[in-house]
């Protein structure tokens, strides 16, 4: 039950209205480990972060399907069945009930998929590089123990970069998901951590399994990374999924798995 006045029926509608949108398969990663990596603090969130309202963060991520379904239609998102769903997004905004940050989330949605606003990310100075963070934090129940939570925050790196591990290259983004607290990642994941995207331009698509394969921050916090081919124009993403980690203090101790709650992002691939 979401605790925020959104009803679930409202959500549901929109949610599984274009939850067939989606497909999140399972992945295998035989690739080698290159040497340990770490990223430089700018990709890193402050560990001093308060941690989110899980209700805010489970409103948000239960448009994730709609907002994505919504993309995957016409390139004009405006029109038919998708701008009924857009159309219910802002209804939503008129309910006083719903928080101003996640009011906030949503329209950086909308005018980011009808163009009506930009809503694409502010650029660092022009000497660093592109880093698009992700537009909420997300919430991992129990990943750092039995009666402890995660905030998991992700980001997008569009190339050519150097970050991270390899570097994309032009035409292509990073992906960078670190989930705050938790222990080192194990070599085998019980199940996948993945960004679903979508380039609204070229209407390419695709889902990238994220993976520590680059071993960046291998002495935790866990964080896994991956690079898609996006080509270039605006690019929607939604990362969510599964890690799995385990205590180095500990060692004798079962490997811990938990879950995180879609987050959405939206970035510019030149």
């Amino acid at each position: 039950m979401l605790r925020t006045g959104v009803t679930r029926k409202v959500v549901t509608v929109a949610a599984v209205a274009c939850a067939a949108a989606l497909t999140l398969p399972t992945f295998a990663s035989a690739e080698p480990a290159p040497p340990a990596a770490e990223l430089p603090p700018m990709f890193l969130p402050s560990p001093d972060q308060p941690l989110p309202d899980y209700a805010q963060i489970e409103a948000l991520a239960s448009f994730a399907p709609a907002i994505m379904g919504a993309a995957a239609g016409p390139t004009d998102v405006a029109a038919g069945p998708q701008g009924d769903l857009l159309a219910q997004a802002r209804q939503l905004l008129d309910n006083p009930a719903i928080p101003e940050t996640v009011k906030a989330t949503l329209t950086t949605v909308i005018t980011f998929l009808d163009g009506s606003g930009g809503g694409g990310p502010e650029l660092p100075p022009s000497d660093g590089p592109v880093i698009a963070q992700f537009l909420y934090p997300t919430i991992g129940k129990g990943c750092i123990s039995d009666t402890a939570d995660s905030i998991g925050t992700a980001l997008a790196v569009p190339g050519p970069a150097t970050l991270p591990p390899p570097g994309p290259a032009a035409g292509h983004a990073g992906f960078v998901f670190t989930a705050l607290g938790t222990a080192p990642l194990t070599a085998q994941q019980e199940s996948p951590f993945t960004v679903t995207w979508l380039n609204l331009d070229n209407r390419r698509t695709g889902t990238q399994e994220l993976t520590g394969a680059s071993a960046i921050n291998p002495g935790g916090p866990a964080t896994v990374s991956g690079i898609a081919d996006t080509g270039p124009g605006r690019v929607l993403a939604v990362a969510s999924g599964s890690i799995t980690t385990q205590s180095v203090e500990d060692p004798a101790a079962p490997a811990r798995s938990c879950g995180f709650l879609p987050t959405i992002g939206t970035f510019y691939v030149a």
